[in-house]
């Protein structure tokens, strides 16, 4: 395989015609603290540019200089640090990372003193998969939904928690068939044991290399997979699992399973955040690649934004195109915190323009992450430095980003139209590699 230089980089930037390349300009100096004295230089020496690390899944990473990365000297740094702070929440209890993130809550937050910071603390890597260096970019938001914590004539689609015959076992052999046994512990939870009292039919479970857990109930002697959506929606969790609310519309329901959080909006004006809880782990399916197949829509207008659309002209195809996508997300409810933004895997609060989903066997958790792709509200490049702090079932890959636009309609629709290949960098701490995380 061969991967491009910086120059070569530089050129495959400008063919796609989706980017604005940086202009070469003078480092800034060393970021000073709070206080105006210069911070504390850091020991680890970085790598050379060019210097290259490989991975498992065919993932490379090449050590590179700040100036390759496109439109790097207009960033608005400010809200990239603001983002780190938060990721340093998490990150401060790795001994990896609780240094810089000391460093970092001395920075002030204005743009140079923060570009000046990660060109101080970081080296940045670009990501390939496969020899490839453009991958995909997909935008999401927190969608606000409105809806009731009772059921009324208006508020009849139940937004469920996590149900009561819901059952996670660690599992982590890899095996996807055969047979395993598995003891109940109680509190929706077993493990494999050989003297356990259940059988389950491993073939029968969507296990991949990355299934960590078998989620499924005890049925008789044996334990089987959940409910998938359609069965969900055709009242199999009836009498089965808390209703945590009632959604005015399925479809916006259906979308806020997708995006994984949102916000609930009742008559008189309350707000429950509805954050993730669980998943029956059946894989993610596109509804809009569904309805291209069936000729519902064209390929090229399957967006979010047209299948929600379709879908209100069309009720009597709701159930059988909502029941394409066999994953079924459950949920708990948080106090709404109007000021910041949901809580991502990282279990820190997103920032809208500033945080993004990415696959963690490849981009570490926390940690920055420059992304250039195309800007959805003008086809102009979109350029920034944003925050790992989230994942999601179909963020898969090295060069795969899902990248938050904030609550709410406006957010919804510059999101549902983001689908455009992208190009990645990962920033580590100078003097850190890259690593596949399992």
């Amino acid at each position: 395989m061969n991967f491009p230089t910086a120059r070569r980089w530089r050129a495959a930037l400008a063919f796609t015609g989706l980017l604005l390349l940086a202009s070469c300009g003078t480092p800034p100096a060393p970021a000073p603290s709070t206080d105006g004295t210069p911070l504390p230089h850091w020991n680890t020496p970085r790598v050379a540019v060019g210097e290259t690390v490989n991975v498992a899944g065919n993932v490379q990473y090449i050590a590179m200089q700040f100036n390759d990365l496109p439109d790097w000297n207009r960033q608005p740094f400010a809200g990239s640090l603001a983002s780190f702070h938060n990721s340093c929440r998490r990150l401060s209890y790795n001994a990896q990372w609780t240094a810089l993130c000391g460093i970092a809550a001395r920075v002030p937050l204005t743009d140079q003193a923060a570009r000046a910071f990660f060109e101080q603390y970081f080296t940045p890597w670009s990501v390939s998969q496969n020899g490839q260096l453009a991958g995909t970019v997909t935008g999401y938001y927190e969608p606000g939904l409105s809806g009731s914590l009772t059921a009324t004539s208006q508020a009849k689609f139940p937004i469920y928690g996590v149900p009561y015959d819901f059952v996670s076992v660690p599992y982590s052999s890899g095996k996807r068939s055969g047979t395993v046994r598995i003891r109940a512990t109680g509190n929706n939870s077993g493990v494999v044991d050989a003297n356990g009292s259940y059988t389950a039919n491993l073939s029968e479970f969507p296990i991949t290399e990355r299934t960590r857990a078998l989620k499924g109930r005890f049925a008789g002697n044996r334990f089987v997979p959940y409910y998938t959506r359609a069965e969900i929606n055709a009242g199999a969790l009836n009498g089965k699992a808390p209703i945590l609310a009632y959604a005015d519309d399925p479809v916006e329901l259906f979308f806020l399973q997708v995006q994984g959080s949102g916000r609930l909006i009742t008559p008189d004006g309350h707000s429950v955040r509805l954050a993730f809880a669980d998943k029956n782990d059946f894989p993610y399916v596109s509804i809009g690649r569904y309805m291209a197949n069936r000729g519902y829509l064209p390929l090229s207008n399957t967006d979010m934004p047209s299948i929600k659309n379709w879908l209100r002209d069309n009720p009597a195809k709701l159930a059988e195109v909502l029941g394409q996508n066999p994953s079924f997300v459950f949920f708990r409810k948080l106090p709404d915190d109007h000021d910041n933004g949901p809580s991502g895997a990282l279990g820190v609060p997103l920032s809208a323009g500033f945080s993004a989903a990415v696959d963690k066997h490849h981009i570490t958790l926390g940690s920055p992450l420059f992304v250039a792709t195309t800007d959805p509200r003008n086809g102009r490049a979109l350029n920034r430095l944003v925050m790992a702090q989230d994942t999601g079932s179909a963020i898969t890959g090295g060069v795969r980003v899902d990248f938050f636009w904030g609550y709410g309609a406006e957010a919804g629709t510059f999101a549902g139209k983001m689908k455009h290949p992208g190009y990645v960098w990962t920033l580590l701490p100078n003097g850190q590699l890259p690593r596949h995380q399992p």
